[in-house]
């Protein structure tokens, strides 16, 4: 019998030497986990925190945009009066340029040929005063005609 105890005896010793490496090995481990879950804790406090700052600034973010939203309409439709604006402006312009251009025409006409002004071809008054204007100054019609072909340009 003393054979068998001491076999078994050598058996359980055998057997615990394993266990208590395992044993050791899932204590660090544990210590390891206990660690992390602290630092895991941390991190989730800091996501908590973040969320609730998030949240609590949404309404001021959808305040703010509304705001510059209104501003921004306010703009545009100020831009939209002004672009009509500059369309009516541009539209006499042109006329006022083809008007000055029948002028021109009408008193290099009547410079060249004095006959015409007494044909039948009578210019209306306000043009022919252009025209009388434009052919006293050859250089200022040519000035003219620049700022005749620089606005047919912007169209």
């Amino acid at each position: 019998m003393d054979n068998i105890d001491l076999f078994i005896n050598l058996m359980v010793i055998l057997l615990l030497i394993p266990a208590i490496i395992y044993v050791y090995k899932l204590d660090k481990n544990l210590t390891l986990m206990r660690q992390n879950q602290k630092a895991l804790l941390k991190l989730i406090e800091a996501l908590n925190e973040a969320t609730y700052k998030a949240e609590n600034s949404i309404p001021k973010l959808k305040s703010v945009t509304e705001s510059s939203s209104n501003d921004l309409k306010e703009v545009v439709d100020n831009a939209k009066e002004l672009k009509d604006d500059l369309l009516f402006i541009n539209e006499r312009a042109d006329t006022l340029a083809d008007r000055l251009e029948d002028a021109i025409k009408t008193g290099r006409q009547l410079k060249d040929n004095p006959k015409m002004a007494d044909n039948d071809f009578k210019p209306a008054p306000i043009e022919t005063a252009k025209a009388a204007n434009a052919s006293d100054d050859i250089s200022r019609s040519e000035a003219e005609m620049e700022l005749l072909k620089a606005l047919r340009a912007i169209k």
